[in-house]
């Protein structure tokens, strides 16, 4: 299954309420799907191996979503079996106060990750033009007049413009910004929240203004339809997955970066001919070394031996 069909990249706008939230539309197998996303794992591992080595690139994974979606456990399971040195995941929660003394982009430039490397962001600075925007937390911002008494379509629209120039801006620094929206639809929502209650060993993930910002589901979903389509571009596109079904949505991100990671063509870095000839001399030292170490075990064993030999005489 390519994932090519859930790519927006600015190209043509969408409407997210008419895309799908499970796998019913691609006619999957679950059980084919299962293998195949174990398969890919392993293909990630080895690529990523490749890709951290070669280090001339640097791939950033965005995952929004509404509450309950489930990005915790995709980002749990998808990123198991990769090098966690290669790998780290930042979970971007309301931003503290020194945070909201400085700009919106400076805590995630902090975390933009060195090449060779892939960071995680679970949440980012889509916050800042979704949640904002919604929860109107605009006119709570201490800033000066100029900016606060803009009309909320001139404000959110120059950011949505500042945050594809900060995009493409990594992109020509030998960055990828892959963006994945998590897709749901409102029943399961309800149901992912209702397990949140339900199951004890899931209590501590429910707030009751979960159940608040449930109410304002369509909201939501309006101003991510919107966002998405203003920041959609060829090289930082924005994926929109069914979510409802989470094994079909693992199988589904690991496939985008298994594209990703293909794109970037990493190779292992080749050493200088200068470094190359060193190899053979380095390595007939080391052979001696093993050689002087193994002696003594030789003498052990046959000392051992001798010692057999006469008990049976």
């Amino acid at each position: 299954m390519k994932v090519s069909k859930y790519v927006v990249n600015g190209s043509k706008k969408v409407d997210i309420t008419k895309l799908p939230t499970n796998s019913k539309e691609d006619k999957v197998n679950k059980e084919k799907i299962l293998e195949k996303y174990e398969a890919n794992k392993l293909e990630l591992a080895a690529l990523q191996d490749k890709f951290y080595a070669d280090g001339r690139e640097g791939i950033i994974v965005v995952i929004q979503a509404l509450d309950a979606s489930g990005k915790d456990s995709a980002i749990k399971n998808v990123f198991s079996g990769i090098n966690p040195q290669g790998v780290k995941v930042h979970s971007f929660k309301a931003p503290t106060s020194e945070e909201l003394a400085h700009d919106y982009l400076w805590r995630i430039h902090q975390n933009v990750p060195r090449r060779g490397e892939i960071a995680v962001f679970n949440r980012s600075h889509y916050e800042d033009l979704i949640t904002v925007q919604v929860e109107n937390i605009k006119p709570h911002y201490h800033m000066a007049d100029r900016i606060i008494s803009k009309d909320d379509d001139s404000f959110f629209g120059e950011r949505c413009q500042q945050v594809k120039n900060f995009e493409q801006y990594l992109y020509e620094n030998s960055y990828r910004v892959v963006k994945i929206f998590l897709h749901i639809s409102p029943e399961e929502q309800t149901q992912q929240l209702l397990e949140r209650i339900e199951i004890p060993e899931k209590n501590w993930k429910f707030r009751a203004d979960d159940l608040s910002v449930r109410d304002k589901f369509n909201a939501y979903i309006d101003c991510f339809n919107d966002v998405i389509n203003k920041t959609s571009t060829k090289n930082s596109p924005w994926y929109i997955l069914p979510g409802d079904q989470r094994w079909y949505t693992r199988y589904l991100i690991t496939e985008i970066l298994l594209d990703v990671l293909k794109s970037c063509q990493p190779e292992y870095p080749e050493l200088p001919e200068s470094e190359k000839a060193q190899l053979s001399k380095c390595a007939e030292v080391l052979r001696d070394a093993l050689g002087q170490s193994a002696e003594p075990e030789k003498k052990k064993s046959s000392k051992k031996s001798d010692k057999k030999s006469t008990k049976k005489k």
